[in-house]
Order: C-alpha cells, then sequence, then structure tokens
C-alpha cells in the first residue's frame, strides 16, 4: 500500500524537531525507519508531518559520564553491538543488539527508535528495564529523566508527550556481571516469542545481585522481581536456579496468538530465564 500525504521536516537540532512536532496536528519522528515505514505502508499510521532526525549528529554516541553509559538515541544497534564502551559496561546490551533483525535491520535501526517504539516483541526495551535504564526526553519545557520501568505504560504507548524526543540511555554500568540474552523465535530474523535479558553478579559459589526482564509476555517488558529476590543469595547451581527460575512467569500477562499460546509462552518464559542464568554463570 502508499502512505498517506504527508509534509517532510528534516530537523538540524533537537528543538527544530521539537517545534515541528508541536505544530503538527499528527506528528511522527523518524529514526532509522525499520519499524515505522511498514507501519505507514499498512496505514496503520496517518501523520500530517514526518520529522526526520538523522541529520541531528549530536543524536549519535556513545561515552561514559562517572558511572553512567550514556547512548545517543540515534546510535544504531550495529553501533551499540560493535561498541568497545557498551560492551564493558552494558555488555547485555551489546548481546542483545547483535540479536535484532538482521543486519540491514540492525544498520538502519536506532535504540532509540526501538524503546520508543514500545513494541512488547522488541528485544532492547527488556534489556533497558533490566538493567535500570533512564531515558532523557526532551520536549519544549526542557529535558526530564524517565525510568525505564515508567517508559511504557501499554501496548505501544509510552509516558512520551505528543512533542517529545527521547534524545539520550543512560545506564548505570554492570561491568563484570555475567549475562545472557535468550530468546526463542521462529526464524533469525522473527520477533521473539519470549525473549529473556539476564545479568547476573556472582559472589565466590553464590550469587551477590540478579536483574532479569522479560520480552513479550505482556504489553510492556516485564521485570522478573520474584526471579531476582529468589536467585540473590542463592547458590550458583542448576538445582538452585531451576528453583529460582521457576517463578519466571508470575505476575504475566501472555496472550494467545498465532506464534503462540498464552500458556506455552509462560513454559518459555521459565525454560529461557532457567538457561539464561546458567549460560550467564557458565553451570
Amino acid at each position: 500500500m502508499i502512505p498517506v500525504p504527508f509534509d517532510y521536516v528534516r530537523a538540524s537540532t533537537v528543538e527544530e524537531a521539537i517545534a515541528a512536532l508541536g505544530s503538527a496536528e499528527e506528528g511522527k519522528l523518524l529514526a532509522g525507519g525499520q519499524s515505522l515505514l511498514p507501519v505507514l505502508r499498512l496505514r496503520l499510521a496517518a501523520p500530517t508531518v514526518l520529522v526526520d532526525l538523522a541529520a541531528i549528529s549530536g543524536l549519535r554516541g556513545v561515552h561514559v559520564e562517572g558511572n553512567e553509559l550514556v547512548i545517543g538515541a540515534m546510535t544504531t544497534h550495529a553501533e551499540v553491538a560493535a561498541s568497545d564502551l557498551v560492551r564493558e559496561h552494558a555488555p547485555l546490551l551489546a548481546e542483545a543488539a547483535a540479536t535484532v533483525g538482521d543486519r540491514q535491520v540492525r544498520h538502519r535501526g536506532t535504540i532509540g527508535g526501538s524503546l520508543a517504539h514500545a513494541d512488547p516483541a522488541a528485544d532492547l526495551p527488556a534489556v533497558a528495564a533490566a538493567l535500570d535504564a533512564t531515558y532523557v526526553v526532551q520536549g519544549p519545557a526542557g529535558r526530564r529523566p524517565v525510568p525505564a520501568g515508567e517508559f511504557a505504560v501499554d501496548l505501544f504507548t509510552t509516558a512520551l508527550a505528543p512533542d517529545e524526543i527521547v534524545v539520550e540511555v543512560r545506564l548505570p554500568s554492570t561491568a563484570g556481571w555475567a549475562v545472557q540474552y535468550e530468546k526463542f523465535h521462529r526464524t533469525a530474523q522473527s520477533w521473539a516469542i519470549v525473549g529473556v535479558a539476564a545479568a547476573v553478579r556472582r559472589d565466590g559459589g553464590g550469587i551477590a545481585a540478579a536483574r532479569v526482564a522479560l520480552t513479550n509476555v505482556g504489553p510492556v517488558p516485564h521485570r522478573a522481581r520474584a526471579v531476582e529476590a529468589a536467585l540473590t543469595g542463592a547458590a550458583a547451581t542448576p538445582a538452585a536456579i531451576a528453583e529460582a527460575c521457576a517463578q519466571a512467569a508470575a505476575g504475566t500477562a501472555p496472550v494467545d496468538d498465532l506464534s503462540a499460546s498464552a500458556d506455552y509462552r509462560r513454559e518459555l518464559a521459565r525454560v529461557l530465564t532457567t538457561r539464561a542464568v546458567c549460560k550467564a554463570l557458565g553451570v
């Protein structure tokens, strides 16, 4: 299909992009376009103005500030996966970014675009939730931080106002943590039926801390707090990990669809969470 007619603005600054959004009856942002363009072609979105962020150089790049890793919203998945700084300070994010779509998608899609799209089957929102990321968003009144756990509020719905833009993502360093991103999907490029982002910190033969979040088990990323609590202080053995991860589906809200039933997704949550933690710890 052909998208509805719209005006096009190629913004050179964040402020220009915000102004264009604010003046539009229905504005949409174009980052990498990997999620937006199919939606436009199917006429599931009908913007009056499309605001292109590609020319805003300040929205791309990775650096460290204190104990935080800072990633510009227009940084591509491929750049995130290849960054030495991301691999050092947020290895779980680097690992997950390398599994997004295919090479073409990873070289065009952006971290900010993926997070703002808020697809419950996307890989990176759950990773951001597991790592206690903070999204920095900017609007007419300036910048404000939004914790990852408060950003996605429903299916494809976020805490962003119509004239706000995600400008960067901040993550506390998890250097030295053991990590694993596991997902089950039909083909290499397809969406995850269920995905699990796991980061654990080992202390001798035990687990000192754990962070676990799940993809596609509800309308928003699910932080598996029950699993985290059960893992913390547990022995780093397959049996202890399996017992803790038996609670992976607690509090989830999966749905029946053409890919899987809700019950199948709950079982996948348990199996993949156990597998992710065991792989991370090498047990």
